[in-house]
């Protein structure tokens, strides 16, 4: 199963103990973090890559990205890393994506504990630019896409449990993940009246919790309570 991170937000229906959706919370299956909305046209975030723990055979993926749209409408435009476990033993890569376009991963070494930046741009409304850097292993990629039409109504960073054929996949246990230097339009992400987002399993319970934004806005952690 190849897994497709990046795809829109998909809402929870049964928020069971999470209680209900207020305009600034949103419950999710697939994703947790913060997102602004309005006209965005840029996005970044630092990260460290979480190590996973793979106590079972069972394929689980966890992704953490940047990235525009998803939130209420069908594209994504974003780039980052995934930690995720194959028959007990785990893995990492980074990656971007245009979806609904297929993900494509970089060939370059990733490794647990590899600090990573990344940001998506927007220029004149169809000049995409995607940077995503492993200081790390001394590496970076900027990928151009020229994409007409797309809403660039929100700017996100996400801990995710991406998707295959087949539907959500299992998150994978990569504990804590700390995202930093969260900016938004060139400001500090907290400078804008954000969404939360928490992610549930099917019976309304969460899968991550979301820690307030700290450092005047710019700094937040997701910890993984249950792959499923």
């Amino acid at each position: 199963m190849i897994p497709a991170p990046g795809g829109p937000m998909i809402p929870a229906t049964h928020t069971g103990a999470a209680g209900l959706v207020t305009a600034r919370t949103q419950y999710s299956l697939n994703w947790s973090g913060y997102a602004a909305t309005g006209k965005e046209t840029s996005v970044s975030s630092a990260w460290t890559v979480p190590s996973v723990s793979c106590p079972t055979a069972q394929l689980q993926y966890s992704a953490f990205w940047v990235g525009l749209d998803g939130l209420k409408d069908s594209t994504v435009e974003q780039d980052g890393t995934i930690s995720g476990c194959y028959d007990s033993a785990p893995f990492y890569y980074a990656w971007y994506e245009m979806y609904p376009a297929g993900m494509v991963p970089f060939s370059n070494p990733v490794y647990a504990g590899d600090h990573f930046t990344a940001s998506v741009s927007v220029s004149s409304g169809k000049y995409y630019t995607l940077v995503i850097s492993d200081s790390t292993r001394k590496w970076s990629h900027t990928v151009k896409v020229t994409k007409s039409g797309l809403a660039d109504s929100s700017a996100e960073v996400i801990a995710e449990a991406p998707s295959s054929n087949t539907g959500i996949m299992p998150l994978a246990d990569f504990r804590n993940v700390y995202f930093s230097e969260d900016h938004v339009n060139g400001r500090v992400m907290g400078d804008y009246p954000l969404t939360t987002i928490a992610m549930l399993d099917n019976s309304g319970l969460h899968k991550t919790n979301v820690s307030g934004t700290s450092d005047v806005g710019q700094k937040f952690s997701v910890s993984w309570a249950r792959s499923s």
